[in-house]
This record gives structure tokens, C-alpha cells and sequence, in this order.
């Protein structure tokens, strides 16, 4: 069993990717990973993804971006079996950046990364306009 609580399957990507983790990072950053990750990786092992809400955070302390970074990428990593994930920071609104989660190649890619801004910000005002109707509506906003 693996310090995060998960059986390791040394074949997996992402047992690779966190045992280059464990040698890479401080100690105790990569122990606060593990315990941001565990209830994912936990999650995708039993296959219960869906309905699943993430958080990237550390409970009560803050999380440093690196770790909240690196929590990503090894989500990324067991989800699609691939190493080659990079974090790419987007500037899509006024709101400031949107840090996501691709592929080596469309990370490269600027006209890539312009598609993905651009959905993202369609999804903003989606999410405006739906919160607008559900606040006139008496309906809960916090969606």
C-alpha cells in the first residue's frame, strides 16, 4: 500500500508520475498532495467519477500553487493514462487568469489555447446569464 492509502500498480501512469513526485518535492508539499489527491485517485479507482466535485484545496491551509498545480496534473494523469499533461494559464476575462490542464501538444499550440479561452469565457457568460435568471427567478445561485 502506498503512503497515500491507494494500492499502487506500478504500471499505472500515474503511480510513475508520483513517485517522481516523491523524489522531486519537498516532503511535506508532497504530502499535502497526497492528501488533496487521495480522495480523486480514490474516486477513479472505484470508478465513481461521476457526480464527483473536486477541490484543489488544502482544507484548512492554504495550498501552495505549485502543489495545487502538481494536484492537477497527477489528476490529469490518472484520468487519461497520459504524462505528457501540462498546466497552461489563460488570460480569459477581467477576472483574471484560468490556469487548465492539456496535453503537451495543444499546450503548444496558441491558436489552441485561444479556442479554449474563448470557450471558456462563452461558459462565463452562460453561467452570468443563468445565475441572472435564477436570482429573478427566486432560484439558488451557487451553481
Amino acid at each position: 500500500m502506498s503512503e497515500s492509502g491507494i494500492p499502487p500498480d506500478e504500471g499505472r501512469p500515474v503511480d510513475v508520475y508520483l513517485d517522481l513526485l516523491s523524489i522531486r518535492m519537498d516532503t511535506e508539499d508532497y504530502r499535502l498532495l497526497l492528501r488533496v489527491v487521495e480522495p480523486a485517485l480514490r474516486a477513479i479507482e472505484e470508478h465513481r467519477l461521476s457526480g464527483l466535485d473536486l477541490a484543489l484545496d488544502g482544507g484548512d491551509e492554504e495550498l501552495p500553487q505549485e502543489v495545487r498545480d502538481e494536484a492537477a496534473l497527477v489528476i490529469a494523469t490518472a484520468v487519461t493514462g497520459r504524462m505528457d499533461n501540462e498546466v497552461v494559464e489563460l488570460e480569459v476575462d477581467e477576472s483574471g487568469p484560468v490556469r487548465v490542464v492539456t496535453d503537451a501538444t495543444t499546450a503548444a499550440d496558441p491558436s489552441r489555447l485561444d479556442e479554449i479561452a474563448d470557450y471558456i469565457r462563452q461558459r462565463h457568460r452562460q453561467n452570468d446569464e443563468l445565475r441572472g435568471i435564477a436570482e429573478v427567478s427566486g432560484l439558488p445561485t451557487d451553481f
